[in-house]
């Protein structure tokens, strides 16, 4: 649900009163309707707030002076909507960031780079895998040094781990018990959704920690998805509302999800297993950017102590070696913890399991029925 705030710019040109001063906004749904309609909303405050679950667009802005204005417009993930809402706030209260508003798209990863690779306008993206960032290098949307810094182009870390009910009542502890009969996981699709990528190559990598071989980790995978897998949504926030509505027995997530549940008031609990994926969430400014030296100011501010502190504070792990020290203790470092590299990177990983043709996941999901779409 968006949050509907005040509307500064769109209260002016229909109250006539140019001179005003900019109202302070905070993302809200766009509304399209009435004059009078779009008044009561710009004079409106609604308190709900968290991740989409659906591709959506949202305005944010941060308030300015001296007649500086430029928006920038953030194509994202379906997860971090929380976060960026964050973010801007603090960002605008920065001398960068002063005058600078946003407009918001948040939506599975895989669709979203899509949408920007078939003429969403973009000036920032931020997806959930590297390999839809690297979709719009080779459409030329993305230049090929983005991810030449310290981090990479990551711009925050979280881990796989299993959302479960209050109390855990079916002793969920280990990946073994997700395919125990009579155990309902939900974890979006992988066709449209990066959560759901990471849930998959996370269960995978387990079995290779627990010395299975290549073929008997995949067979995992299939009694994984076609035996236990109830629900495949479209994207992680999307699995998340699923679960907190009373569905299923454990919900595949991020780490950042979990927490944001918890924050919630949901009845829900996590288990971090000592076998999981470090989760890295790639950022990058398009060369298609109408205002990208500002944009480039905002994502480079992303990597800086006070954004990543944010970012820590939102339930995501620092990429920042300074701020990860001091968030330790809220994000132990699982025992087993391994990343995409030791998979063979994207790349391989891609071909080997996603390919929408050849991938050994996408014939999975064909032969139980599940759809699957162009990645």
């Amino acid at each position: 649900m968006r949050e509907a705030t005040e509307s500064g710019g769109i209260a002016r040109r229909l109250v006539r009163r140019t001179s005003e001063k900019l109202f302070r906004r905070r993302p809200r749904r766009a509304i399209v309707g009435s004059a009078t309609l779009m008044l009561a909303a710009a004079a409106a405050v609604a308190g709900c707030g968290g991740s989409s679950d659906t591709n959506s667009s949202t305005p944010a802005s941060s308030e300015g002076t001296g007649g500086k204005s430029t928006q920038l417009a953030l194509v994202a993930y379906s997860t971090p909507k929380k976060a960026y809402d964050a973010l801007i706030g603090a960002y605008s209260r920065t001398a960068s960031g002063e005058g600078v508003s946003f407009t918001q798209s948040f939506g599975a990863s895989g669709s979203q780079s899509r949408a920007v690779d078939t003429g969403q306008p973009a000036d920032v993206v931020a997806f959930s895998t590297t390999p839809d960032i690297t979709r719009l290098v080779k459409d030329g949307l993305v230049a090929k040094d983005w991810n030449v810094n310290a981090q990479k182009g990551i711009v925050s870390d979280s881990v796989v781990v299993m959302v479960v009910r209050k109390g855990n009542p079916k002793h969920i502890a280990s990946w073994d018990d997700l395919v125990k009969p009579g155990v309902d996981v939900i974890t979006p699709n992988p066709s449209t959704s990066g959560s759901a990528r990471w849930n998959i190559l996370a269960g995978y990598g387990a079995q290779l920690k627990e010395g299975k071989t290549p073929a008997q980790a995949l067979a995992y995978v299939r009694t994984l998805l076609t035996k236990n897998v109830s629900v495949q949504d479209s994207s992680g926030s999307a699995a998340r509302q699923t679960f907190v509505s009373g569905k299923g027995d454990v919900l595949l997530s991020y780490e950042s999800e979990a927490i944001a549940a918890q924050k919630a008031g949901d009845a829900v609990e996590y288990i971090v297993p000592k076998q999981t994926i470090l989760i890295q969430t790639p950022i990058a400014v398009t060369t298609k950017s109408a205002h990208p030296a500002q944009a480039r100011a905002f994502v480079n501010w992303l990597w800086g102590p006070a954004a990543q502190t944010i970012w820590a504070n939102q339930g995501y792990r620092p990429v920042l070696p300074g701020v990860a020290r001091q968030f330790h203790s809220k994000f132990p470092t699982p025992s087993e913890l391994f990343t995409i590299a030791q998979l063979g990177g994207w790349s391989k990983v891609k071909k080997e399991f996603f390919d929408p043709a050849s991938g050994s996941i996408t014939k999975i999901e064909q032969a139980a029925g599940v759809p699957t779409a162009s990645s």
